[in-house]
């Protein structure tokens, strides 16, 4: 079966209301990222970084997924797909993708402040001081902070180098290690690149300079046409 690897960012996930920090020039929902994205920050106010993430979950657990999301769901039913996003919401999954790499965590999750391989599905909105780990150290937040290593990109990096098709949609490549992901796609593939701003070179893509929620349904029916 084709493998198609899909490398979703934050555009896509604008577009179910979700904000991130790039929206505002470095401030996330008012907030500076250096304040709530952060070893430091976690380490100089755990209350302040935790309410922040509560608001965010909340604010995920409101949101449904949108166009782009659903197309992407549909292409399971006809190709082998993985989507790498840079999202830590749920949607993709919600719309009914089975394999989502989340390279920057899973905001409904959380994980030890000690040992982060203790990770743990949230069945509430709310984390408080009072949730711990098994080794009894506070719950944090399951998100890749600023300054801290992407665990999972060597996972991506295995699914990339596979890929027949690629298809990159609502993100900048300007962050990385996430970014460096394009390199690794194969010569011989077909690559998309979805985005209203794509004004970055990137060698090879064909470019399309539209919304994730309308490029991705047209661009799905017809690779799904032309498999």
């Amino acid at each position: 079966m084709q493998k198609l690897v899909i490398f979703s960012g934050s555009g896509v996930s604008a577009e179910s209301g979700i904000k991130t920090f790039r929206d505002s020039g470095g401030l996330w929902e008012d907030h500076d990222i250096y304040e709530v994205a952060t070893p430091e920050a976690w380490q100089n106010n755990p209350t302040l970084v935790t309410e922040f993430y509560n608001a965010r979950r909340k604010q995920v657990i409101e949101a449904i997924p949108n166009k782009a999301h659903l197309a992407i769901a549909e292409l399971d039913n006809h190709f082998d797909v993985t989507v790498i996003t840079q999202n830590v919401d749920d949607l993709h999954e919600r719309a009914g993708s089975k394999k989502v790499i989340h390279l920057h965590g899973e905001i409904m999750k959380a994980r030890s402040s000690v040992d982060p391989n203790l990770i743990y599905h949230l069945d509430k909105p709310n984390l408080t001081e009072e949730d711990i780990c098994d080794k009894g150290s506070r719950l944090r937040p399951n998100i890749v902070w600023f300054g801290e290593p992407v665990p999972l990109m060597e996972l991506a990096a295995t699914e990339v180098i596979l890929a027949s098709t690629f298809i990159v949609i609502g993100t900048s490549l300007e962050v990385y290690p996430a970014a460096s992901l394009v390199d690794l796609v194969p010569t011989q593939a077909v690559k998309y690149y979805i985005d209203p701003n794509a004004n970055k070179p990137v060698s090879n893509f064909h470019i399309i300079q539209e919304k994730a929620g309308v490029a991705m349904p047209n661009l799905s029916e017809k690779l799904i046409q032309n498999k």
